[in-house]
């Protein structure tokens, strides 16, 4: 993710995230954070259609914003974006992965779900706009062998359907 990136991120984050959102200015100071790191999908024709962040403290990688474009999303792009971090992480020495995640957002927990993570509890009131409940997730210690196999063999498939 670039500085140059943030106007398109701006269409994806306010049709993802309702009326409170990350501004501008956040995005510019996390693309500077130290312990940020961030990453943004386009597709063939150069567009911004995803992106993601996590925070790195210590050994732990605080996930903290995932969107796909509404026209891109139920293709793979949120899961790419996951596995873009999950890859980060092993090259940051991250053992763990967290997240808080909206009660009602369903889909995105089935995705974490998917890869393993698990609910630990809930925030509550945590989002400011509606006081709606966070989902806690966190991994497992992602350098565990049969970790390590399960995100490869999800990403062979995923690199398989993308493919097709």
């Amino acid at each position: 993710m670039n500085k140059k990136d943030i106007d398109q991120i701006m269409k994806i984050e306010s049709v993802s995230f309702g009326n409170f959102f990350w501004t501008p200015e956040a995005f510019a100071s996390e693309i500077e954070n130290q312990v940020g790191h961030y990453f943004s999908a386009e597709n063939e024709n150069g567009q911004l259609i995803g992106y993601c962040g996590f925070w790195l403290i210590l050994e732990e990688a605080h996930i903290t914003t995932i969107a796909v474009h509404p026209d891109h999303r139920k293709s793979g792009i949120g899961e790419f974006l996951l596995q873009k971090m999950l890859e980060t992480g092993y090259e940051k020495n991250v053992k763990w992965f967290t997240l808080e995640v909206r009660a009602s957002n369903i889909a995105a927990q089935n995705l974490y779900y998917k890869y393993n993570f698990k609910s630990l509890g809930l925030r509550r009131k945590y989002y400011q706009d509606n006081e709606e409940d966070a989902v806690i997730m966190w991994t497992e210690n992602i350098w565990d062998s049969q970790y390590r196999e399960f995100i490869a063999k999800l990403k062979k498939d995923l690199d398989q359907r993308v493919k097709a």
